[in-house]
């Protein structure tokens, strides 16, 4: 009868176990530099390609994942894998909320207010309208910047834009976007949420084993100058920020992507 009882009791702790693990993983995780690799390699179709973080705090979320900077209070970058088919839905835009997968804490989207800048998302909600649920993952406050309005609803949303168009002609692109983090920044609200002088966005696409690259870099000001006019090599970007964008690929291929400005190969 023990034996039996044992048995029924061993059970019951696997299922709970199990349960508990599939639940904490459908809600994002939050992975440190010792875990990270195992991380990685058990969450490929979600993270691969993803860049270095600088501060140990990766947060992975069912479709995008972060490096979060608590000193700036915001992320240094968000990586996703975007594909546009499907993603015609609409949906009604929830409210901020804190991240809880940052162990930190997110700074909370009250700072922004009467900031005089927008809560500028990084991982854009228009690119997570396959379904309610990844859009509304895009209103963590890790996942926002201060952003003025006139950038952020003028060049910037136009690269957004011409993103999804060339993910949508490439069969799917992997993004970067973020701030370029610095000491002397301005800052805004309580909790001293710092305003990038300056937003980059990388691009990669893979097909069959050949790639290519361009990055953007655009002070956070309005302009109308053309989309081409801000290319710069990834090389750029990373001695700005520290940030090893790309450390999965190949040394080879990496280094002759990331020193290249050339974007002949993508249409404007």
């Amino acid at each position: 009868m023990k034996n039996k009882v044992s048995i029924i009791v061993l059970v019951f702790v696997i299922v709970i176990v199990g349960y508990s693990f599939h639940f904490a993983e459908s809600k994002g995780l939050t992975v440190n530099n010792e875990s990270s690799k195992q991380n990685q390699s058990n969450n490929k179709n979600k993270i691969e390609y993803l860049p270095a973080s600088t501060t140990g705090q990766i947060v992975v979320h069912q479709n995008y994942s972060l490096s979060y900077n608590e000193k700036y209070e915001q992320a240094e970058w968000i990586f996703y894998k975007l594909k546009v088919q499907g993603a015609n839905q609409s949906f009604k835009r929830p409210y901020f909320i804190l991240d809880p997968n940052v162990k930190t804490k997110s700074a909370d989207y009250k700072n922004y207010k009467n900031s005089g800048y927008d809560k500028g998302h990084l991982c854009p909600a228009a690119d997570m309208k396959f379904s309610k649920d990844a859009f509304d993952d895009t209103f963590y406050t890790s996942n926002i910047s201060p952003q003025k309005s006139e950038f952020n609803g003028g060049i910037w949303n136009r690269l957004e834009n011409k993103t999804r168009y060339w993910a949508e002609k490439n069969n799917g692109l992997y993004v970067v976007t973020g701030g370029v983090l610095k000491d002397g920044l301005k800052t805004i609200g309580k909790e001293k949420v710092a305003v990038p002088d300056q937003f980059y966005k990388i691009l990669l696409q893979e097909n069959n084993g050949k790639y290519k690259m361009i990055a953007f870099l655009m002070p956070n000001q309005m302009s109308d100058r053309p989309l081409y006019e801000y290319v710069v090599s990834v090389d750029e970007i990373e001695k700005m920020t520290a940030i090893d964008f790309f450390p999965a690929l190949p040394d080879a291929i990496e280094n002759e992507l990331e020193k290249s400005s050339d974007y002949k190969a993508w249409s404007f």
